[in-house]
């Protein structure tokens, strides 16, 4: 899974990236600050099922705090995008290709009104914001239908005259380095019109806008709460784009809070709505830190970047999380309790998870376990978000 970060420049991208990951990249406020593409790890969070077992798991990968558990995914971060960048303005065909295999899109909107279409500063709220969100999708359709458009024409002729696929496979095969599948491309085509040999250039347009959607569902992160009469955008935002998930956020109070608790300066779980002070600080932190707390965490019920994030997978990708567990060892070869959690499609099946864990598992299934209930399931038994299953198999 890849979570892509897009926006135009200075809208607080890199922050956000930086809040969720604490990697090392460039944060400055002026346009194509980021030029090469970022990739880290962040983190999802979920209640961790240790806590159902009376017991503190043991993370291989991610962590787990206070029966919080924070699941790995891999974020992207592009550099800024500008009106025209589907023709090049900005570099932008080449951020707009770093995109190409993402699964979902993060939009970081500057919600303050504080930089114009180009990304540059202006006055707070002397910006519409939602100018922003209708430049970004039309330049990724137009990006995505240019590239596709070149050969379409050729594409759809020899598959009319050969036909030796259904036309839905050889669009998929077509369109594989976007994320596009045989099922997507199946329902898009009945959705629209399966008679792509008459359709004009609208018609592919509207088309390659719907194998976006599918394939890179956007939700937007109104950032910059923290700034007065931003909120008041955020509202805006909501009622014109209906269809989205819009969350407000603040990427520069949840990196000075990671950054703290890193430190050891403060208690914090990303995601939570207080921290607690652990050591000494100046008063300089101090006021910042109330700042904070004041204007963003208890105005806003938190800094809303890990909200984002969990929503951008079990919302929008509709992923859940399993675990593999034994009825009568929750631990590894290493002693480590509940080591492993893994994110998977919603419907997925026991074998589904049994391939995943190894495919020697998948190939000789014979039954599965669920920990919790203490009862055996089958192979299509669909998971279900937290379940703690163990396989057994033949070898």
């Amino acid at each position: 899974m890849l979570i892509g970060f897009v926006g135009k420049p200075s809208v607080g991208k890199s922050t956000m990236f930086k809040a969720c990951t604490l990697a090392d990249v460039a944060i400055a406020s002026y346009p194509f600050t980021t030029i090469k593409p970022n990739r880290a790890v962040g983190f999802v969070k979920i209640d961790c099922v240790d806590k159902e077992f009376n017991k503190q798991c043991n993370p291989r990968m991610g962590y787990c705090v206070n029966h919080n558990r924070f699941v790995p995914v891999e974020l992207l971060d592009v550099a800024g995008l500008v009106p025209g960048a589907s023709e090049g303005a900005g570099l932008g065909n080449q951020f707009l290709s770093d995109l190409a295999t993402a699964d979902v899109l993060i939009h970081v909107v500057d919600a303050s009104g504080s930089t114009n279409e180009k990304g540059e500063n202006v006055k707070p709220l002397s910006y519409d914001p939602i100018n922003d969100i209708k430049f970004l999708e039309d330049e990724i359709d137009k990006w995505m239908y240019g590239i596709i458009k070149k050969g379409w024409d050729k594409f759809v002729r020899q598959q009319l005259l050969e036909n030796k696929l259904p036309l839905f496979k050889s669009i998929a095969k077509q369109l594989s380095g976007f994320g596009v599948t045989e099922y997507i491309a199946d329902n898009v085509l009945r959705r629209l019109n399966e008679d792509v040999g008459k359709w004009n250039d609208v018609d592919v347009f509207n088309f390659i806008r719907e194998i976006r959607k599918e394939t890179k569902p956007i939700i937007i992160a109104a950032n910059k709460i923290d700034v007065e009469g931003a909120y008041e955008n955020v509202k805006r935002i909501k009622e014109q784009f209906k269809d989205y998930l819009v969350i407000g956020c603040s990427a520069d109070s949840e990196l000075a809070l990671r950054e703290a608790s890193k430190k050891g300066l403060i208690e914090y779980i990303p995601g939570e709505n207080e921290f607690k002070i652990i050591k000494d600080i100046t008063e300089a932190q101090r006021n910042a830190l109330n700042y904070i707390k004041n204007n963003v965490l208890e105005k806003y019920n938190g800094t809303g970047v890990q909200d984002i994030l969990n929503k951008a997978v079990f919302e929008l990708l509709k992923y859940i999380a399993i675990y593999p567990g034994g009825v009568n060892k929750l631990t590894d070869s290493e002693g480590r309790i509940l080591p492993d959690c893994f994110l998977m499609k919603e419907g997925s099946t026991a074998l589904d998870f049994a391939f995943k864990l190894h495919t020697d598992f998948g190939k000789n299934f014979i039954r599965a376990i669920d920990v919790k209930k203490k009862l055996t399931i089958g192979k299509e038994y669909k998971l279900k978000h937290k379940d703690v299953i163990e396989i057994i198999s033949g070898k």
